[in-house]
Protein backbone atom coordinates (compact mmCIF):
# COMPACT_ATOMS: atom_id res chain seq x y z
CA UNK A 1 0.00 0.00 0.00
CA UNK A 2 1.27 3.31 -0.90
CA UNK A 3 0.69 6.53 1.00
CA UNK A 4 -0.29 9.96 -1.50
CA UNK A 5 2.13 11.88 1.04
CA UNK A 6 0.19 15.75 -0.74
CA UNK A 7 -3.00 14.75 -0.68
CA UNK A 8 -6.21 15.10 1.39
CA UNK A 9 -9.88 13.30 0.83
CA UNK A 10 -12.70 15.01 1.49
CA UNK A 11 -16.22 12.87 1.88
CA UNK A 12 -18.98 14.90 2.71
CA UNK A 13 -22.04 12.75 4.23
CA UNK A 14 -25.03 13.97 6.36
CA UNK A 15 -27.34 10.67 7.78
CA UNK A 16 -26.19 8.35 5.48
CA UNK A 17 -23.55 6.22 7.72
CA UNK A 18 -23.74 2.95 6.74
CA UNK A 19 -23.26 4.46 3.10
CA UNK A 20 -20.64 7.03 4.81
CA UNK A 21 -18.92 3.68 6.43
CA UNK A 22 -18.30 1.60 3.26
CA UNK A 23 -16.82 4.49 1.58
CA UNK A 24 -14.46 4.90 3.96
CA UNK A 25 -13.68 1.39 3.97
CA UNK A 26 -13.26 1.70 0.03
CA UNK A 27 -10.62 4.47 0.02
CA UNK A 28 -9.15 2.98 3.03
CA UNK A 29 -8.54 -0.05 1.48
CA UNK A 30 -7.18 1.13 -1.66
CA UNK A 31 -3.69 0.56 -3.24
CA UNK A 32 -2.79 4.23 -2.57
CA UNK A 33 -4.50 6.12 0.34
CA UNK A 34 -4.13 9.46 0.93
CA UNK A 35 -2.29 11.37 3.84
CA UNK A 36 -5.62 12.58 4.86
CA UNK A 37 -8.68 12.04 4.79
CA UNK A 38 -11.66 14.60 5.97
CA UNK A 39 -15.23 13.89 6.65
CA UNK A 40 -17.27 16.54 6.89
CA UNK A 41 -20.48 15.21 8.87
CA UNK A 42 -23.56 17.35 8.41
CA UNK A 43 -26.09 14.66 10.28
CA UNK A 44 -28.53 15.65 13.11
CA UNK A 45 -26.45 13.28 14.99
CA UNK A 46 -23.11 12.01 15.35
CA UNK A 47 -21.92 8.80 14.03
CA UNK A 48 -19.82 6.82 16.71
CA UNK A 49 -18.41 4.79 14.12
CA UNK A 50 -16.54 7.61 11.71
CA UNK A 51 -16.09 9.70 15.28
CA UNK A 52 -14.16 7.11 16.55
CA UNK A 53 -12.06 6.51 13.15
CA UNK A 54 -7.99 5.91 13.86
CA UNK A 55 -5.19 6.62 11.52
CA UNK A 56 -4.89 3.82 8.83
CA UNK A 57 -1.65 2.48 7.05
CA UNK A 58 -0.39 6.13 7.62
CA UNK A 59 -3.38 8.38 6.59
CA UNK A 60 -4.73 10.50 9.14
CA UNK A 61 -8.65 10.36 9.54
CA UNK A 62 -10.13 13.55 10.39
CA UNK A 63 -14.61 13.10 11.11
CA UNK A 64 -15.77 17.09 11.77
CA UNK A 65 -19.26 17.60 12.48
CA UNK A 66 -20.81 20.76 10.94
CA UNK A 67 -23.76 22.43 11.47
CA UNK A 68 -23.99 24.10 8.23
CA UNK A 69 -26.21 23.18 5.60
CA UNK A 70 -25.78 21.37 1.88
CA UNK A 71 -22.88 19.78 0.21
CA UNK A 72 -21.56 22.75 -1.53
CA UNK A 73 -20.90 24.54 1.95
CA UNK A 74 -19.71 20.64 3.31
CA UNK A 75 -16.74 20.83 0.55
CA UNK A 76 -15.81 23.99 1.15
CA UNK A 77 -15.61 23.24 5.01
CA UNK A 78 -13.78 20.10 4.21
CA UNK A 79 -11.59 21.88 1.68
CA UNK A 80 -9.98 24.36 4.19
CA UNK A 81 -9.89 21.77 6.96
CA UNK A 82 -7.34 19.66 4.42
CA UNK A 83 -3.79 20.34 5.22
CA UNK A 84 -2.23 19.30 2.17
CA UNK A 85 -2.31 21.00 -1.33
CA UNK A 86 -3.82 18.58 -3.64
CA UNK A 87 -7.98 17.58 -2.86
CA UNK A 88 -9.58 15.08 -3.71
CA UNK A 89 -13.39 14.69 -3.72
CA UNK A 90 -15.55 11.86 -3.28
CA UNK A 91 -19.02 11.65 -1.68
CA UNK A 92 -21.06 8.77 0.52
CA UNK A 93 -22.79 6.92 -1.77
CA UNK A 94 -19.66 5.60 -3.98
CA UNK A 95 -17.58 2.74 -3.62
CA UNK A 96 -13.59 3.63 -4.41
CA UNK A 97 -12.13 1.39 -7.27
CA UNK A 98 -8.63 0.07 -5.82
CA UNK A 99 -6.81 2.12 -8.38
CA UNK A 100 -9.21 5.21 -8.12
CA UNK A 101 -7.02 7.68 -5.55
CA UNK A 102 -3.58 6.65 -7.45
CA UNK A 103 -4.87 7.12 -10.87
CA UNK A 104 -6.87 10.54 -9.98
CA UNK A 105 -3.48 11.95 -8.13
CA UNK A 106 -1.34 10.63 -10.46
CA UNK A 107 -3.01 12.21 -13.96
CA UNK A 108 -2.97 15.78 -11.64
CA UNK A 109 0.96 15.30 -11.09
CA UNK A 110 1.43 15.04 -15.04
CA UNK A 111 -1.23 17.48 -16.34
CA UNK A 112 -0.22 21.01 -16.55
CA UNK A 113 -0.62 23.67 -13.89
CA UNK A 114 -4.52 24.55 -13.17
CA UNK A 115 -5.96 21.55 -14.26
CA UNK A 116 -8.96 19.33 -12.35
CA UNK A 117 -9.04 15.99 -13.28
CA UNK A 118 -12.26 13.86 -13.02
CA UNK A 119 -12.79 9.89 -13.69
CA UNK A 120 -15.08 7.26 -14.61
CA UNK A 121 -18.71 6.46 -12.48
CA UNK A 122 -20.12 3.52 -13.17
CA UNK A 123 -23.07 2.41 -11.76
CA UNK A 124 -23.39 -0.11 -9.07
CA UNK A 125 -25.93 -3.10 -8.57
CA UNK A 126 -29.23 -2.16 -7.58
CA UNK A 127 -29.84 -2.17 -3.79
CA UNK A 128 -33.57 -1.24 -4.01
CA UNK A 129 -36.96 -2.13 -6.13
CA UNK A 130 -36.25 0.14 -9.40
CA UNK A 131 -32.83 1.08 -8.03
CA UNK A 132 -30.99 3.09 -10.18
CA UNK A 133 -27.93 5.24 -9.91
CA UNK A 134 -28.81 9.09 -10.47
CA UNK A 135 -25.11 9.73 -11.87
CA UNK A 136 -22.98 8.51 -14.39
CA UNK A 137 -20.32 8.87 -17.04
CA UNK A 138 -18.66 5.63 -18.44
CA UNK A 139 -16.48 6.90 -21.99
CA UNK A 140 -13.30 5.58 -22.02
CA UNK A 141 -11.56 7.83 -24.00
CA UNK A 142 -9.21 10.39 -22.34
CA UNK A 143 -10.00 13.92 -23.05
CA UNK A 144 -8.51 17.32 -22.13
CA UNK A 145 -11.54 20.31 -21.77
CA UNK A 146 -10.19 23.40 -22.52
CA UNK A 147 -12.18 27.28 -23.27
CA UNK A 148 -16.40 27.14 -23.72
CA UNK A 149 -17.53 23.54 -24.59
CA UNK A 150 -21.13 22.50 -24.89
CA UNK A 151 -21.62 20.03 -21.78
CA UNK A 152 -20.64 19.36 -18.53
CA UNK A 153 -17.21 17.82 -18.52
CA UNK A 154 -16.85 17.79 -14.58
CA UNK A 155 -18.08 15.14 -12.12
CA UNK A 156 -17.30 17.34 -8.62
CA UNK A 157 -17.55 13.81 -6.16
CA UNK A 158 -14.70 11.92 -8.64
CA UNK A 159 -12.34 15.01 -8.74
CA UNK A 160 -9.13 15.98 -7.75
CA UNK A 161 -7.73 19.67 -7.87
CA UNK A 162 -5.12 21.45 -6.65
CA UNK A 163 -5.79 23.95 -3.57
CA UNK A 164 -4.86 27.08 -5.29
CA UNK A 165 -6.89 26.27 -8.37
CA UNK A 166 -10.28 25.75 -6.08
CA UNK A 167 -9.08 28.73 -4.43
CA UNK A 168 -8.77 30.83 -7.57
CA UNK A 169 -12.35 30.28 -9.08
CA UNK A 170 -13.83 30.98 -5.25
CA UNK A 171 -14.52 27.19 -4.56
CA UNK A 172 -17.89 25.68 -4.47
CA UNK A 173 -21.39 27.83 -4.96
CA UNK A 174 -23.19 27.02 -1.58
CA UNK A 175 -26.07 28.42 -3.51
CA UNK A 176 -26.39 25.41 -5.72
CA UNK A 177 -26.35 21.43 -4.99
CA UNK A 178 -27.70 18.96 -2.74
CA UNK A 179 -29.08 20.78 0.28
CA UNK A 180 -30.38 23.71 -1.11
CA UNK A 181 -33.09 25.62 -3.06
CA UNK A 182 -31.89 24.71 -6.48
CA UNK A 183 -30.13 21.35 -5.30
CA UNK A 184 -28.00 20.22 -8.17
CA UNK A 185 -25.71 21.42 -10.92
CA UNK A 186 -22.56 22.77 -8.20
CA UNK A 187 -20.46 20.79 -10.37
CA UNK A 188 -21.88 22.02 -13.74
CA UNK A 189 -21.14 26.07 -12.29
CA UNK A 190 -17.40 24.59 -10.81
CA UNK A 191 -16.27 23.59 -14.18
CA UNK A 192 -18.08 26.42 -16.40
CA UNK A 193 -16.29 28.49 -13.77
CA UNK A 194 -12.76 26.97 -14.06
CA UNK A 195 -13.18 26.54 -17.67
CA UNK A 196 -14.30 30.24 -18.06
CA UNK A 197 -10.84 31.61 -16.19
CA UNK A 198 -8.37 29.43 -18.65
CA UNK A 199 -8.04 26.53 -16.78
CA UNK A 200 -8.35 23.17 -17.88
CA UNK A 201 -10.29 19.71 -17.20
CA UNK A 202 -9.02 16.36 -17.44
CA UNK A 203 -10.78 13.23 -17.63
CA UNK A 204 -8.95 10.04 -16.49
CA UNK A 205 -11.30 7.07 -17.05
CA UNK A 206 -8.71 4.68 -15.35
CA UNK A 207 -10.19 6.29 -12.05
CA UNK A 208 -13.15 4.58 -11.53
CA UNK A 209 -15.88 5.27 -8.51
CA UNK A 210 -18.80 3.21 -8.54
CA UNK A 211 -22.31 5.04 -8.01
CA UNK A 212 -24.48 3.15 -5.70
CA UNK A 213 -28.19 2.57 -6.75
CA UNK A 214 -29.53 2.88 -2.71
CA UNK A 215 -32.57 4.93 -4.19
CA UNK A 216 -35.65 3.15 -5.26
CA UNK A 217 -37.64 4.11 -8.86
CA UNK A 218 -40.27 6.02 -6.80
CA UNK A 219 -37.70 8.97 -5.99
CA UNK A 220 -36.85 9.36 -9.77
CA UNK A 221 -39.15 12.07 -10.78
CA UNK A 222 -38.27 14.17 -7.47
CA UNK A 223 -34.74 13.64 -8.23
CA UNK A 224 -34.82 14.60 -11.54
CA UNK A 225 -36.90 18.03 -10.98
CA UNK A 226 -34.33 18.64 -8.59
CA UNK A 227 -31.31 17.87 -11.11
CA UNK A 228 -33.69 20.19 -13.61
CA UNK A 229 -34.02 23.00 -10.62
CA UNK A 230 -30.54 23.04 -10.23
CA UNK A 231 -29.22 23.15 -14.07
CA UNK A 232 -31.88 25.95 -14.45
CA UNK A 233 -30.32 27.95 -11.92
CA UNK A 234 -26.74 27.16 -13.16
CA UNK A 235 -28.40 28.68 -16.73
CA UNK A 236 -29.70 31.59 -15.28
CA UNK A 237 -26.58 32.82 -13.21
CA UNK A 238 -24.36 32.40 -16.00
CA UNK A 239 -26.80 33.55 -19.16
CA UNK A 240 -26.05 37.08 -20.50
CA UNK A 241 -27.99 38.52 -23.57
CA UNK A 242 -24.98 40.12 -24.59
CA UNK A 243 -22.70 36.53 -24.48
CA UNK A 244 -25.66 34.61 -25.43
CA UNK A 245 -23.29 31.15 -25.55
CA UNK A 246 -24.98 30.13 -21.88
CA UNK A 247 -28.64 30.38 -23.07
CA UNK A 248 -27.81 28.50 -25.85
CA UNK A 249 -26.61 26.04 -24.22
CA UNK A 250 -29.79 25.83 -22.30
CA UNK A 251 -32.31 26.10 -24.93
CA UNK A 252 -30.29 23.29 -26.37
CA UNK A 253 -30.14 21.00 -23.86
CA UNK A 254 -34.32 21.44 -23.03
CA UNK A 255 -34.81 20.97 -26.91
CA UNK A 256 -32.82 17.51 -26.19
CA UNK A 257 -34.76 16.18 -23.63
CA UNK A 258 -38.36 17.56 -24.97
CA UNK A 259 -37.69 15.73 -27.98
CA UNK A 260 -37.08 12.37 -26.43
CA UNK A 261 -40.14 11.95 -24.27
CA UNK A 262 -42.51 10.75 -27.21
CA UNK A 263 -39.95 7.60 -27.79
CA UNK A 264 -39.99 7.34 -24.34
CA UNK A 265 -43.73 7.31 -23.73
CA UNK A 266 -43.84 4.46 -25.61
CA UNK A 267 -40.81 2.46 -24.53
CA UNK A 268 -40.44 3.99 -20.75
CA UNK A 269 -43.02 6.01 -19.32
CA UNK A 270 -41.01 6.36 -16.16
CA UNK A 271 -37.71 8.19 -18.14
CA UNK A 272 -40.47 9.96 -20.23
CA UNK A 273 -42.21 11.47 -16.86
CA UNK A 274 -38.49 11.82 -15.66
CA UNK A 275 -37.70 14.02 -18.68
CA UNK A 276 -40.96 16.56 -18.07
CA UNK A 277 -40.34 16.80 -14.19
CA UNK A 278 -36.74 17.87 -15.64
CA UNK A 279 -38.36 20.59 -17.90
CA UNK A 280 -40.46 21.84 -15.05
CA UNK A 281 -37.99 21.63 -13.07
CA UNK A 282 -35.54 23.85 -14.90
CA UNK A 283 -37.56 26.62 -15.70
CA UNK A 284 -38.68 26.96 -12.44
CA UNK A 285 -35.11 27.24 -11.03
CA UNK A 286 -34.35 29.46 -13.90
CA UNK A 287 -36.97 31.98 -13.37
CA UNK A 288 -36.81 31.57 -9.56
CA UNK A 289 -32.67 32.15 -9.64
CA UNK A 290 -34.02 35.36 -11.86
CA UNK A 291 -36.43 36.78 -9.91
CA UNK A 292 -35.26 36.26 -6.09
CA UNK A 293 -31.67 37.70 -7.20
CA UNK A 294 -30.08 35.01 -5.29
CA UNK A 295 -27.10 36.93 -3.72
CA UNK A 296 -23.20 35.64 -3.97
CA UNK A 297 -22.81 35.75 -0.74
CA UNK A 298 -19.01 33.75 -1.25
CA UNK A 299 -17.72 36.39 -3.86
CA UNK A 300 -17.57 33.97 -6.58
CA UNK A 301 -15.19 34.37 -9.33
CA UNK A 302 -15.66 33.46 -13.14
Amino acid sequence: MTVLPRTSVVLCTRDRPALAADMVDSVLSGWAVPAELVIVDQSESPDAGLESLKPASGCRCRYVRSASRGLSRARNEGARLAVHPIIAFADDDTIADPYWLSELVGALGTSAPGTAVTGRVMAAPSEAPGGYAPTIRTELEPRVYRGRVDFDPLVTFNMAIHRETLEAVGGFDPRLGPGTAFPAAEDNDLGFRLLEAGYAIRYVPEAVLHHRAWRDGNSYRALRRGYGRGQGAFFAKHASLRDPFVLRRMVGRLARVAARIPRRMVRRRDLARGDVAYLFGAISGFTEWLWRRVPDEAGLRT
